[in-house]
């Protein structure tokens, strides 16, 4: 089995930083594209942030210049560092990993963690 845990989000004011990480475990081959998404209340899960096995990364337009996404193969974790937090930035976050088990061949298999609250107070 595979198993996709978020951890670190949390209350804080605006103008703010917080590091919300997502490890993956279990039977896993290799993992591909690991991302976070989130969705605030009466909206739709959107993409926040993205990153490739390489290291190549995608950011919503509404972040760039204040996320950063990275991850650590060896541990099989992605992080998101959040500064100059804003209201608006209030949402669910979730992890996203894109996992090849073993002895699956070279399916991929998306999984997505529980989420993890993130509150922004202005």
């Amino acid at each position: 089995q595979v198993q996709v845990v978020e951890s670190g989000g949390g209350l804080v004011q605006a103008g703010g930083s917080l590091r919300v990480s997502c490890a993956a475990s279990g039977s896993i081959a290799s993992i591909n594209d690991m991302g976070w998404y989130r969705q605030a209340p009466g909206k739709e899960r959107e993409l926040v942030a993205s990153i490739s096995s390489g290291g190549s990364t995608k950011y919503a337009d509404s972040v760039k210049g204040r996320f950063t996404i990275s991850r650590d193969n060896a541990k099989n974790t992605v992080y998101l560092q959040m500064n100059s937090l804003q209201p608006e930035d209030t949402a669910v976050y979730y992890c996203n990993a894109h996992i090849i088990k073993i002895g699956t061949a070279t399916i991929t298999f998306s999984y997505w963690g529980q989420g993890t609250q993130v509150t922004v107070s202005s």
